[in-house]
């Protein structure tokens, strides 16, 4: 059971705290809102009213104790940058923050974060992929060039399997899982795709879109 300290009791901490929750982890909130926290307690392990940026406050808490601190404050990047500098000189082991712009997340990167999520940019870039082609359905980032996507098999491929079409040495794409009747499955290069089945391909994006054609 991993232990995770959450700073920021607002809409996007309580939905990383309630996912955590459900995937068995240990949940501390802190946020300086009574109210908020209030929120939040029915889904972590416990909570506390405090400002992230006081050093007493936060030694406090043990932060070395945390597998995982992630600051989600969204209303104040001062004060979220300041708490994740503090959370580094406290000896926090890993330090995720969040990020509004990709100017904030230069700095805070600068200042003792390990990774920066950055909901909104990562969310339109989901939606701007999945709707610029009829065959994408969703799509994850996994790095500046790679994504997974989450594709609709095209006609053109029904009744035919993975080996006759050879696509990774076509379009340097890889076909991860394969899902048919809404279950997953690791293909076999002799799978054979049929009409509303949907693949799990890994791949850059001018790979994917010369392949699917827009």
């Amino acid at each position: 059971m991993k232990s995770i300290l959450i700073i920021g009791a607002g809409q996007f901490g309580t939905h990383i705290a309630k996912r955590f929750t459900e995937l068995r982890c240990d949940v501390m909130a802190v946020d300086i809102d009574e109210e908020n926290i209030n929120s939040i307690l029915p889904f972590v392990t416990n909570a506390q009213i405090g400002d992230s940026t006081n050093a007493k406050f936060m030694g406090s808490l043990g932060i070395r104790n945390y597998d995982v601190c992630i600051v989600t404050i969204s209303d104040n990047f001062q004060n979220s940058l300041e708490t994740t500098a503090l959370l580094k000189e406290l000896g926090a082991k890993e330090v995720i923050s969040r990020a509004a712009n990709d100017v904030q997340e230069k700095f805070l990167l600068r200042n003792g974060a390990d990774e920066v999520i950055y909901p909104e940019k990562q969310m339109a870039l989901r939606i701007a992929t999945r709707f610029a082609s009829d065959n994408i359905l969703d799509s994850i980032q996994m790095d500046s060039n790679y994504s997974i996507y989450e594709i609709r098999v095209p006609k053109e491929w029904i009744g035919k399997s993975i080996i006759q079409l050879d696509i990774r040495k076509k379009y340097n794409i890889n076909i991860i899982s394969l899902k048919r009747f809404d279950r997953f499955s690791m293909p076999l290069p002799d799978s054979v795709f049929m009409a509303n089945d949907i693949a799990l391909v890994l791949g850059e994006l001018k790979d994917i879109k010369k392949c699917f054609k827009f």
